[in-house]
């Protein structure tokens, strides 16, 4: 395993983190709790220190198992959690979002029960879940610099939301220093993992950016194929057929990047993702220890060559040579649609 620095915050990070998503809810499949912090120590095992949760996660049970699993090797661990929804006062239905809150005395609130339920005194990180850009307000980030200051937060991050979109957080998150910006980002859904790199690069800043499902929900690492039958609660269940069916065409289109006996598709994936040197740690979705110890490994694989990275390129600008439409017309962004008018994803009035 390899580590890299978190923005400027001086903690290294494995390339490889542990998204803890997955032990706190069932939408990735059942498991015992016994069977989940087995799963956590399994990944410190191999050398997994970035273990990434959320208050929100099976509302506190996440927390409350990385807090578990960990008692004995906090040391070992670096720990980032979320605050940003109220689910103490609203229940969940289904995969739908919260209300979120995101206020100086609610980030205090909700960090200092996310903290009880760690049995920690401090998280290494703390993001903010998936925030609008106009509720990061001059209070919210004088908050974040305070808890820094309390030595109950040592950095600070910006989890951007799931859906297509996001350009405007993922610029103020590079602009307002913060240590970290988290986003989906894969070979197949570049926005806003792009633009990201783009800020990083063009303010020279220090945002370590943090890709999550690098395997764009199932496809790259071929844990969805057309045999695929995904249950009722299965998260992975909410893309349309027709995005399934185009992303199984990009993967044959990607082939090449596959090594017999050196590199899986599944460990390519990260690889492309560890070649831009912004990207700190790659969060992958692991459902079994087979997962991790295959991932674990990606950064131990051979790189993908510059001849490898620029035919990737190529056929994202080509959309991977597909031509019809892939089911996600609906685009979510937090202004309105403006900030994906670039991208041309998005025309002015859709």
């Amino acid at each position: 395993m390899n580590y890299r620095e978190l923005g400027s915050s001086g903690i290294e990070v494995s390339e490889v983190g542990f998204g803890a998503w997955v032990v706190g809810t069932d939408w990735w499949g059942d498991r015992s709790r016994d069977q989940a912090i087995d799963m956590v120590q399994h990944a410190l095992e191999q050398d997994i220190n970035f273990f990434d949760t959320g208050d929100v996660y099976g509302h506190g049970d996440s927390e409350e198992l990385i807090g578990e699993a960990l008692d004995e090797y906090r040391d070992e661990a670096v720990v980032s959690t979320k605050v940003g929804y109220d689910f103490y006062n609203n229940p969940q239905a289904g995969h739908g979002e919260l209300p979120k809150r995101v206020d100086p005395e609610w980030i205090r609130t909700a960090l200092d029960r996310s903290l009880e339920r760690l049995e920690m005194d401090y998280v290494d990180m703390l993001m903010l879940h998936n925030a609008n850009v106009d509720e990061v307000t001059p209070d919210v980030l004088e908050t974040l610099d305070e808890l820094q200051e309390e030595g109950k937060v040592e950095a600070i991050g910006w989890a951007l939301g799931p859906s297509i979109g996001w350009l405007a957080e993922a610029t103020q998150s590079v602009e307002d220093e913060f240590d970290a910006v988290q986003l989906v980002w894969n070979m197949f859904e570049q926005v806003p993992g792009r633009h990201a790199i783009e800020e990083v690069r063009r303010l020279d800043a220090d945002t370590s950016v943090l890709p999550r499902v690098p395997h764009s929900s199932g496809l790259l690492n071929e844990q969805v194929t057309p045999d695929t039958e995904l249950g009722e609660g299965d998260h992975r269940a909410h893309r349309p057929q027709e995005w399934y069916e185009t992303g199984w065409e990009k993967v044959e289109n990607v082939r090449f990047l596959e090594r017999d006996g050196e590199r899986t598709m599944g460990q390519a994936a990260i690889q492309y993702l560890l070649s831009f040197d912004e990207v700190a740690t790659v969060t992958p979705t692991f459902r079994t220890t087979d997962d991790i110890d295959e991932w674990a490994g990606a950064p131990d694989t051979p790189a993908l060559s510059e001849d490898e990275q620029e035919r990737v390129e190529e056929l994202y600008e080509d959309n991977f040579g597909i031509d019809r439409d892939d089911g996600m017309d609906a685009l979510r962004s937090s202004v309105g649609g403006a900030d994906l008018e670039d991208t041309g994803m998005k025309s002015a009035g859709d």
